[in-house]
């Protein structure tokens, strides 16, 4: 990281970072484009590996990139707040942003299913437990990014 002044290692600040937002882009490769898709998600850390969870539907870009280039890169931003000044070179601003790698794969087990829909719940409602009918857990796909590398940095 070029300014590692700005840089946060904090796992706690971290956390709080990810839970208070709402929206994971994902940038997966296919052939010669980058395809970037915003999604909701819900975020757990378990056995020391963080892992995003996403849903959508079962076919289109998204699934298949996810079947076939599994490597992807993501990034959530927020905090941001303008500083202005009088003189144009000199306006800034607060934010937070995370950026990292990792990898996609598809939910096949209706327990981490129903984990991970649990999961995005979670981040947009604060309640953990919900329950799902069985036609809505065979329609979605429940996606499981397990990250390989993530590094978060602000101006606070």
């Amino acid at each position: 990281m070029r300014r590692s002044d700005r840089e946060i290692t904090d796992p706690q600040q971290i956390r709080a970072f990810i839970a208070a937002e709402q929206i994971l882009r994902i940038a997966f490769i296919d052939d010669e484009e980058v395809y970037i898709v915003p999604v909701n998600y819900g975020y757990v850390c378990e056995e020391g590996k963080s892992i995003f969870y996403f849903h959508g539907a079962r076919e289109g870009r998204k699934y298949n990139l996810s079947l076939n280039t599994p490597t992807v890169g993501f990034e959530i931003d927020g905090n941001y707040q303008p500083l202005t000044h009088e003189q144009a070179c000199k306006f800034s601003a607060t934010f937070q942003s995370l950026i990292g790698t990792g990898q996609v794969q598809i939910v096949t087990g209706d327990s981490e299913k129903k984990k991970g829909l649990n999961a995005i719940m979670a981040q947009v409602s604060k309640k953990s437990e919900w329950s799902y009918s069985e036609q809505a857990m065979e329609k979605v796909a429940v996606f499981r990014l397990e990250v390989k590398t993530m590094s978060c940095k602000g101006r606070l």
